[in-house]
């Protein structure tokens, strides 16, 4: 069966046999030692000022941002379920909420943020997704930071990079706190959140509510190479592994071009079989496609092509299909991907089934241009 969801990703095997290795103690020469490498390793993916690692998966680490950098008032991006997510943290503690709210596969857009900003001065953090995975939907965050920041520094921009760290490049320049989980594009298994943080950032977090995720002791002990609390020790070696693969072996801008050339390959290839892609802005960590039968082309994709892809959430349950297109996925894999769906929509009696697209795909992913 081919994992094609977008989170988890399917984990490497050279990660599971590092993983695989007899337990350490967290609080030995031995770990410190890993840690210190992985922390190095991890600045240079985040290009932020610093970061810390929690052992949580990535809504503990919002929860974090949200505690320790909101702490007035929060102006949240809501357009899909992780936005509504930041939404229920933020009340969960009691938080002042302004919510600007847009359909699944639209954008947030510059000016309402800016309005909301005039209309709330006391606003003193913002929350978005880079990529809000519920719909496959890409924000212009950097955009967006670039005009908060012109009008209001003091606000902390705090942006989800749950599924856009290590899917493309990312300006850092104007976010605050730069959030990631292990079961994404670094391809370890869920239980793992990391947070990138900015001069801005360091100087609030002093300040931050909570315990567990009080993000001012963990970096007092992280930056000495160990934790506050019990270190996710397999997790942490596990991607100290991945990032040298990555950062050293391959290099970030192979892997953010394998990726483009793979999601836009897939969304061409699915475009020429008729189907719509969802989102007004596609991002490249998966493909969204609105069909009245997405859930009779995921049956069909798993039961009898062996291809597991997502479906959609509340109002798109079953109207929604997600393919995956983070982590390092040969490309004879996601060429099948959408040949089986072809394969699909001839069982179901849509079209003729003729390999167009896993022509059509092959053609754009080894195009020299």
């Amino acid at each position: 069966m081919l994992l094609f969801t977008p989170g988890p990703t399917p984990v490497p095997e050279r990660i599971r046999q590092v993983m695989a290795l007899p337990t350490i103690h967290h609080r030995t020469p031995e770990f410190t030692k890993i840690f210190k490498e992985t922390r190095e390793l991890l600045l240079d993916l985040l290009k932020m000022q610093d970061a810390v690692m929690l052992a949580s998966t990535g809504t503990g680490a919002m929860e974090a941002c949200v505690t320790n950098l909101c702490h007035k008032k929060a102006l949240v991006v809501n357009a899909g379920k992780f936005g509504e997510r930041f939404v229920k943290i933020a009340k969960a503690f009691g938080k002042e909420v302004v919510e600007l709210t847009y359909p699944w596969d639209t954008a947030a857009k510059i000016d309402d943020v800016v309005q909301a900003l005039k209309e709330h001065p006391d606003i003193d953090a913002f929350c978005i997704q880079i990529c809000e995975s519920s719909g496959g939907l890409r924000h212009p965050v950097e955009e967006i930071a670039a005009a908060i920041k012109a009008h209001n520094p003091d606000v902390s921009v705090i942006a989800d990079g749950i599924t856009a760290v290590g899917v493309e490049p990312i300006n850092t320049t104007n976010i605050d706190a730069l959030i990631t989980g292990s079961q994404k594009a670094l391809m370890l298994p869920p239980g793992l959140a990391m947070i990138g943080l900015s001069l801005h950032a360091l100087g609030k977090i002093g300040k931050g509510e909570g315990f567990y995720f009080n993000l001012a002791s963990e970096l007092k002990k992280q930056r000495e190479g160990t934790t506050a609390y019990t270190a996710a020790t397999t997790l942490v070696i596990g991607l100290r592994e991945i990032l040298h693969i990555l950062l050293k072996e391959i290099g970030l801008d192979e892997v953010y071009d394998h990726t483009d050339r793979r999601a836009t390959a897939t969304r061409v290839a699915l475009e020429a079989l008729g189907l719509a892609i969802y989102p007004q802005k596609p991002a490249n960590a998966m493909t969204a496609i609105y069909d009245e039968q997405a859930e009779d082309i995921r049956k069909l994709l798993k039961n009898r092509y062996g291809v597991n892809v997502a479906g959609g959430q509340e109002d798109l349950k079953g109207r929604l299909f997600r393919i995956n297109h983070m982590g390092l996925i040969e490309p004879n894999e996601a060429a099948w991907v959408v040949n089986a769906v072809e394969k699909a929509m001839a069982d179901l009696g849509r079209i003729e089934y003729r390999g167009i697209a896993n022509k059509i795909f092959n053609e754009i992913y080894f195009s020299e241009e």
